[in-house]
This record gives C-alpha cells, sequence and structure tokens, in this order.
C-alpha cells in the first residue's frame, strides 16, 4: 500500500454490552479484524477496558486508533462496515478529488443505505408476520 496520498484518521470504536469480560474480550477481537482488512492501516490503537455505565446493567468500553486509507471510498467503506463512534480526518488539510470518484462515493452509499433498507423492511414485515400469526392462537 503506498503511504503517499493517504487519507489518516483518528478514529474511536465503542462497545457495549455485558458481562463486562464480554466487552472486553469484543474490544480485543475488533482490533484484530480491522488488522486482517488489508486495505486499512491500523496503528497507534489504545483499549479502554469496560466499565460499568452508571444505573444500568450494561458495560462500556472503547478503542481509539489512527487508520490510513488510500481513498474516500475505503473510507467510507471502513465506516460502514465498523461503524465507529467516531473519526477526525487528520491528514490531509484538504482533499482534492475529482467529480467521478465523488460521484463513485455517494453511488457506495446509496448501495449501502438501499441494502439497510431493504433488510429492515423485510425485518419489519417479518415481525408483521409473526406478530399477526402469534395473536391468532
Amino acid at each position: 500500500m503506498g503511504y503517499l496520498n493517504m487519507i489518516r484518521a483518528k478514529v474511536i470504536s465503542e462497545v457495549l454490552g455485558s458481562p463486562q469480560e464480554h466487552v472486553d474480550k469484543t474490544l480485543n477481537l475488533l482490533i484484530d479484524k480491522l488488522k486482517e482488512r488489508k486495505e486499512l492501516n491500523i496503528g497507534n490503537e489504545k483499549i479502554f477496558q469496560a466499565e460499568k455505565i452508571e444505573n444500568k446493567q450494561l458495560f462500556s468500553g472503547f478503542i481509539e486508533y489512527e487508520i490510513n486509507v488510500e481513498n474516500l471510498n475505503q473510507l467510507s467503506g471502513f465506516c460502514f462496515d465498523f461503524m465507529p463512534s467516531s473519526i477526525e480526518i487528520l491528514e490531509p488539510d484538504e482533499l482534492k478529488t475529482s467529480s467521478v470518484i465523488i460521484g463513485e462515493l455517494f453511488n457506495e452509499i446509496l448501495a449501502r443505505l438501499h441494502q439497510n433498507d431493504m433488510f429492515l423492511r423485510n425485518t419489519i414485515a417479518e415481525l408483521a408476520y409473526l406478530k399477526k400469526k402469534s395473536e391468532k392462537k
């Protein structure tokens, strides 16, 4: 991977759940999954162990790390696949790109949104079917 025109970002990914050991294990698994992706270069990771959320039976932990990607499409793909809590672009200060690349980026975003919308609609339909079926009993 060439690092000359990379996009470098600081990312925070949070994990919420229970028990505490599960959250801590999931944080470590997340870092492993990130490092498996060839198009991502992950570094400077720091894991913040899970802590109990006040007045809840849940624990929250997070990872702070840097990511390097070659282009905006890879960055948007990363965001959709891993759904980080926040992302801050560190470098470059300005991104210059063509309208073709911006069009590809928005088409990728739209494709993912349509995919999520279809999944949600199917889930709602299945839930309505199951609810109707259970009411007949």
